[in-house]
C-alpha cells in the first residue's frame, strides 16, 4: 500500500497569483491521492498581522492596515477567480472575524493567547484561496482545519504537541479522505484540549509537515522554498554559497539548532526517529534535485554560516561579588523557562552569566523584573549572533571585518560571536 507524501509550501511560494498558479503546476505534475499539502500564510501576511497586534497594543487605529491586508488577498483572488466566485465572500468573512478578535481587550498578560487567535488568520486565508483555486483547475482537494488534527498544550505561541492524541486524530480523520483525495491544510497552527487556537513557534509550518508525516508514517516530506535547497549560508545575506545535495539528519539538526532558517528547528527529530526522508526543493526550479536529508548521508566539513538577527545580550552579575554557582544558573534558567525564552548562547564568568536571546515583546522586561533583586542586570539590543560550523581562520576573519565583537566563544567544530556593526 502506498504511503502518504507531505508537501509544504512556504509564504514566498504563494505571495501572489503567479505563485499560486505555479503551485498548481507543481502539484499537477506530481498529483496523487495520498498527498497532504501544508500551506503557510501568503507572503508577509504574518508580519502584517503582527503589526496589527502592535497597533492594538499601542491603542492605535488598526482598521487601515487591516483593510490593506484584506485588499492584498482580494487582489490575488481577482487574478485567480471569476468575479462571482465564492472565495470573495469567504475572504471578506475572515476579515470580519479578524476584526472582531481585534476588538477584544489585549494586555501583556494575555498577549500570547491573543497573538495565536489573531495570527492564525494568515494560514486560514491562504489555504482557502489555494484550495479553491486548485478545485477551479480541476485538481480536486479537500480542505482540513489543522486545529482539528494537531492537539497541543496551552503554551500559546510555543505550543507543545500531544503526539498520542495528534496521531489518533490524523489517522482517524485523514486516512479515509486520503484514499480518495489530496488534503490541503495549514501549517503553524493547532489547538489545545479546550479547542483554543495555538501556534507552534514562528515559521512552524515545516514542523507541521513533520508532525503529520510522523503521525501517518509518511513516505517523505518535501519543503518547497525559494532557494535551490539547503546551502552553507543564506544566499540573501552571503555570496558564494554552496548547495548540500545530501545531509545527514544529525548535521541538519545541528544547523537548525543554531538558527539556520531554511528549516524549523523541531522538524528533523520526528522524521529522523522514523527514518522519513526530508527533501528541500525550489518551487522556482521544481525539476532540480534540491537537498535530501536522510540517514545514510556522509557528514560534510564545509564551513557553514548561520546569522540570527535582532538578538539581545543580557548579563547577570552577582551583587555581592561571590562566584557564580549552580544555584545562580538554575535561578536564571527557571525564569527563562517560565517566559518560554530559548538561550541561543551562554557564557559563564567568575561573577556573571551572559546569555543571548531572541528579542520578544515584553519578555526582556519581565525577565529583568523577575531577577533584578538577585543580580545587577545589563543588556544590549539589536545585535547579531553569528555561528560558523566547521570554521577556519579565513572565514572567521572575513565575518568579523567591519563589526565589533561583544561576546565570543569557540570549540573544535563551532565558532560563535555576538556582533554589531561598527557603523551603528
Amino acid at each position: 500500500m502506498a504511503k502518504t507524501v507531505i508537501f509544504k509550501f512556504g509564504g514566498a511560494s504563494v505571495k501572489d497569483a503567479a505563485g499560486v498558479k505555479n503551485l498548481a503546476d507543481i502539484l499537477r505534475n506530481r498529483l496523487r491521492k495520498k498527498l497532504i499539502i501544508v500551506i503557510s500564510a501568503m507572503g508577509k501576511t504574518t508580519n502584517a498581522l503582527e503589526n496589527l497586534l502592535g497597533d492594538k497594543l499601542a491603542n492605535k487605529d488598526f482598521s487601515l492596515n487591516s483593510s490593506i491586508l484584506k485588499t492584498y488577498h482580494l487582489e490575488i483572488c481577482k487574478e485567480l477567480f471569476p468575479e462571482n466566485h465564492l472565495i470573495f465572500p469567504k475572504v471578506e468573512n475572515y476579515f470580519v472575524l479578524l476584526n472582531q478578535e481585534l476588538q477584544k481587550p489585549i494586555s501583556p498578560s494575555n498577549y500570547d493567547e491573543y497573538y495565536d487567535r489573531v495570527i492564525c488568520f494568515g494560514e486560514l486565508l491562504a489555504t482557502q484561496i489555494v484550495m479553491e483555486y486548485l478545485c477551479l483547475q480541476e485538481i480536486l482537494v479537500v480542505w482540513k482545519d489543522a486545529r482539528e488534527l494537531i492537539q497541543t498544550d496551552s503554551s500559546f505561541r510555543f505550543a507543545k504537541v500531544d503526539w498520542g492524541k495528534t496521531k489518533k486524530r490524523c489517522q482517524a480523520q485523514l486516512l479515509p479522505i486520503l484514499d480518495q483525495f489530496p488534503v490541503v491544510t495549514q501549517g503553524f497552527i493547532g489547538a489545545d484540549q479546550k479547542g483554543r487556537t495555538t501556534t507552534l513557534g514562528r515559521e512552524g509550518s515545516d514542523f507541521t509537515a513533520a508532525i503529520l508525516a510522523a503521525s501517518l508514517d509518511a513516505a517523505s516530506v518535501t519543503i518547497w522554498k525559494d532557494v535551490p535547497g539547503i546551502l552553507n549560508a543564506d544566499p540573501k545575506k552571503f555570496s558564494d554559497t554552496q548547495l548540500f545535495e545530501e545531509l545527514e539528519y544529525k548535521q541538519a539538526a545541528e544547523m537548525t539548532y543554531y538558527g539556520a532558517s531554511v528549516i524549523h528547528p523541531k522538524t528533523i527529530k520526528p522524521l529522523a526517529n522514523l527514518k522519513i526522508p526530508l527533501f528541500v526543493k525550489s518551487f522556482l526550479a521544481p525539476e532540480a534535485s534540491g537537498t535530501k536529508i536522510h540517514e545514510n548521508s556522509r557528514a560534510h566539513q564545509i564551513p557553514t554560516i548561520i546569522l540570527k538577527e535582532n538578538q539581545v545580550l543580557v548579563s547577570f552579575k552577582v551583587k555581592d561579588f561571590t562566584f557564580i554557582e549552580e544555584s545562580h544558573i538554575h535561578q536564571v534558567y527557571d525564569q527563562l523557562q517560565k517566559l518560554k525564552l530559548r538561550v541561543n548562547m551562554l557564557q559563564i564568568a567568575a561573577i556573571s552569566i551572559s546569555i543571548v536571546i531572541d528579542s520578544q515583546l515584553f519578555k526582556l522586561e519581565n525577565l529583568i523584573k523577575s531577577l533584578q533583586d538577585s543580580f545587577e542586570i545589563r543588556y544590549n539590543e539589536n545585535l547579531q549572533l553569528l555561528t560558523i560550523l566547521h570554521p577556519n581562520e579565513k572565514v572567521i576573519s572575513a565575518q568579523l571585518e567591519g563589526f565589533e565583537s561583544l561576546l565570543e566563544q569557540s570549540t573544535r567544530n563551532t565558532y560563535q560571536v555576538v556582533r554589531r556593526s561598527k557603523l551603528s
